[in-house]
């Protein structure tokens, strides 16, 4: 059992090693690939990680005392319907558009990941572990449970995930020269879940809208129907 005082400073780790990489975040904006590299989500965690090995303590011990704000994921989660619903107007417009990159880039995600890790020698555990990685976590851990796979090693991919994609998004529509805040959101909704979100209103609230958009349909989708298909093809 953790003593009051233990699960009070494990909680604080976690609100002091954000804030640090959250403020390195913020001074490097003008060096873009420097300030992508640097995201709160891909620093934080190295920092947590570093004290927890330091002081010998266990992750378990960690989360335990870090379960105020994996229940605030979800109620995080719900609040982003505010925006979805100041954009419903230019929502309903593209519906169909929309729904067909959905149904390609969650099955995409899905399908991509599974064959790598499966061509490089990944285990029926790891590769169910694998399937929820493009969903926001508290969706993840949800289907996690419902599917058997390991929670914390499906929860280090999903934010890995969404870090990279977060990270090399923009980068990337920079390169395509992608320059309509609609699309740029859908994806990174659909690829990087809430970390992309995250960056998504970075960009502009309409970007954070469809990203919103993006990271509710493909988290219903793969609820409903990832746990089907897990249950019948890698069991």
């Amino acid at each position: 059992m953790m003593t009051a005082i233990t699960l009070t400073l494990l909680l604080t780790l976690t609100f002091v090693a954000f804030s640090i990489a959250f403020w390195l975040y913020g001074t490097n904006k003008t060096r873009p690939i420097i300030h992508s590299l640097l995201h709160p989500l891909m620093t934080a965690p190295l920092m947590v990680a570093a004290v927890l090995l330091l002081a010998n303590i266990d992750y378990q011990q960690y989360r335990d005392a870090n379960q105020p704000l994996f229940f605030l994921l979800g109620t995080a989660t719900v609040a982003l319907a505010i925006p979805l619903h100041q954009q419903f107007h230019n929502i309903r417009t593209l519906a169909k558009p929309l729904l067909i990159t959905l149904a390609f880039g969650a099955t995409f995600a899905i399908v991509s990941a599974l064959t790598t890790a499966w061509l490089l020698g990944a285990t029926i555990d790891t590769l169910i572990a694998i399937a929820p990685k493009s969903v926001t976590t508290p969706i993840a851990l949800g289907i996690a449970e419902k599917i058997g796979a390991d929670p914390s090693l499906t929860a280090g991919i999903v934010v890995f995930t969404g870090v990279v994609g977060a990270s090399c998004g923009p980068v990337l529509f920079r390169w395509l020269r992608i320059t309509d805040d609609r699309v740029k959101g859908f994806v990174l909704g659909i690829c990087a879940h809430g970390v992309g979100t995250a960056r998504a209103f970075e960009i502009s609230g309409k970007c954070g809208a469809f990203s919103s958009l993006g990271l509710g349909l493909t988290g219903a989708l793969t609820a409903i129907a990832l746990p089907w298909i897990v249950i019948s093809v890698l069991k």
